[in-house]
């Protein structure tokens, strides 16, 4: 601290390199102006490169102004900027210096040799280096002369180990100046470079590069990483950013080489988390979640008003778990002509909630999908193309896939007996609105058969109401009611699904007994409805055809 960098034996800036071995898991590399060397967790560390800057001694003089001096030891130039390992040579360590240097050494730092670009201007700040995952002579390079006032972009691509360069700035703006250069890790010449003011990608090796900066500010992005099929951006003042499915880059770019631009496209879904939540959107200043469930991306090159286009999602069985479609109100697909994406929640049909139903932490939704392989199938007026599905664990979840199909099978259980339960209950009010439309109508007949039947007809209604009030709280108007009126079976049980499906957990051994129990009297009910139906509404129907009574009757007008 204090003293100006001439003094300095090892030269160590803000952001010096430092990175583990890709082939020596326990071989750690930091950077200063030389190279050195770790293997036993920073007890010894050994120097393995001579000086690999300009070690310019007019750049190396104490830091500051004449009233003070600002030699942190840290703001030093002429040290080594950027360094990487090659990934398929273990010791093949490629170095950039911040003052316009490159080395490379093939043997761990025994040997070195300067493979500067002869067309890289002096004193250019080797910003980034990518030595290629597919072929061990060929490295890429981005570089910056902004502080010199140079606003260029600087990209170098070797095929030979340095010994010749080719400047790959092609689609660039001149002005746009480069700061990082990133190569995909699953196609053979697509990169990623980020500039001064946003993002480009090529699919050429970099001779020609497009934006890729869709909905990415207008920002220096400064470092790039390809992980997990994502597109990680680090940007100077707005934060990170990620394009969370380079696998649609990718198919979309080898479908453009193959495929004609006038047909339809399904593109195959990442592999997608079973994990709950929504993506959050919306916030000015807090960043957006991935959204839960499958995402899907499709392409529809020309849509008319009256084309048909539908999504459906089926199992591994082949089953069809749920659909969408532009034309179905209810599961509404939204598509317009271009690029489509559809966001599947993963969730099962559920229970059905009646029209004014009021229930207290009742949860009618179906189970998610537990891990496995899923199929979607696009549908364009007919004509079907699919994509297989991956569902897998969350990497936090604690649940085995053992107890994630317990859930879903319990839910599906609960739901089921709750559906019926409520389906009867509409039944009960259509036959009950029918019985009381009967009574209006034929109240006032003197006929001992009709007084019969009406008296037939308030002890049916009667027993439909009973099971219906031991289904379901009737008495419930609003959101507080059930503070005042015990709930009923079928919103215990629905309680029930709201618990089990809380985590990813099987449900507990209680669980199961109180859904037994909660089913045996829900059953109980069911079955004394559908003896009315089978006795009472038969015998009423009878009764109604052999007085030859008129269903619909026009009645006099009263003088």
């Amino acid at each position: 601290m204090g003293h100006g960098a001439e003094g300095m034996k090892y030269r160590f800036q803000w952001n010096f390199p430092i990175l583990f071995s890709q082939h020596e898991p326990n071989k750690l590399y930091a950077f200063s102006n030389n190279v050195h060397v770790t293997t036993n967790e920073g007890q010894s560390w050994e120097t393995i490169s001579p000086d690999l800057t300009r070690n310019d001694p007019t750049k190396l003089v104490s830091s500051g102004g004449p009233i003070t001096q600002d030699n942190t030891s840290v703001e030093y130039y002429c040290t080594i900027f950027a360094a990487a390992e090659s990934p398929l040579n273990a010791g093949e360590l490629w170095i950039g210096s911040d003052d316009g240097l490159i080395h490379l050494s093939k043997d761990g730092g025994k040997n070195w040799s300067n493979i500067t670009p002869k067309g890289l201007p002096e004193w250019a700040q080797i910003n980034s280096i990518e030595p290629s995952r597919y072929d061990a002579a060929t490295c890429y390079v981005a570089a910056t002369r902004y502080k010199l006032g140079d606003f260029t972009p600087y990209l170098y691509r070797t095929t030979d180990y340095g010994k010749s360069w080719k400047k790959i700035t092609n689609g660039i703006p001149s002005e746009h100046f480069s700061r990082v250069v990133r190569e995909d890790d699953q196609v053979q010449g697509m990169l990623y470079a980020g500039t001064e003011t946003g993002l480009y990608i090529s699919t050429d090796d970099g001779k020609s590069w497009k934006s890729f900066q869709m909905n990415l500010p207008i920002v220096p992005v400064t470092d790039l990483a390809v992980k997990d099929n994502n597109l990680i951006i680090a940007t100077q003042g707005r934060s990170l950013w990620i394009h969370d499915d380079l696998g649609l880059v990718r198919e979309a770019f080898s479908s453009s080489l193959s495929r004609k631009q006038d047909e339809n496209k399904l593109f195959k879904p990442k592999t997608s988390y079973r994990m709950a939540g929504n993506g959050r959107a919306g916030s000015l200043t807090a960043g957006a979640n991935h959204p839960a469930g499958v995402q899907v991306y499709f392409y529809i090159p020309t849509l008319k008003e009256k084309d048909s286009v539908s999504l459906s999602f089926y199992d591994s069985k082949n089953e069809l778990i749920k659909s969408y479609a532009n034309y179905d109100k209810k599961n509404k697909l939204k598509v317009k002509e271009g690029a489509n994406s559809f966001n599947w929640n993963t969730v099962y049909d559920g229970a059905e909630k009646l029209p004014g139903m009021i229930l207290w932490w009742a949860n009618m939704s179906g189970p998610k999908a537990v891990p496995g392989s899923y199929k979607v199938e696009l549908s364009v007026n007919g004509k079907k193309e699919s994509q297989p599905i991956t569902i897998i664990s969350a990497p936090n979840t604690e649940a085995s896939d053992a107890d994630m199909l317990a859930q879903f099978n319990y839910v599906n259980e609960v739901n089921a007996t709750v559906d019926k339960a409520h389906k009867s209950i509409k039944n009960i009010r259509a036959f009950n609105k029918k019985l009381s439309a009967f009574e209006a109508l034929y109240g006032d007949r003197e006929e001992q058969g009709v007084k019969d039947m009406i008296a037939m007809s308030k002890e049916m209604k009667k027993k439909f109401s009973e099971v219906e009030k031991a289904l379901y709280q009737t008495k419930n108007r609003s959101g507080q009611d059930p503070l005042n009126f015990p709930i009923r079976l079928t919103n215990k049980l629905a309680h029930l699904n709201s618990l089990a499906q809380i985590g990813d957990f099987a449900p507990t051994s209680q669980s199961i007994e109180v859904k037994d129990e909660l089913t045996a009297e829900i059953e109980k009910q069911l079955a004394i409805f559908d003896q009315v139906l089978q006795s009472d509404i038969k015998k009423f129907n009878e009764q109604f055809n052999a007085l030859n009574l008129e269903y619909l009757v026009i009645e006099k007008e009263k003088k």
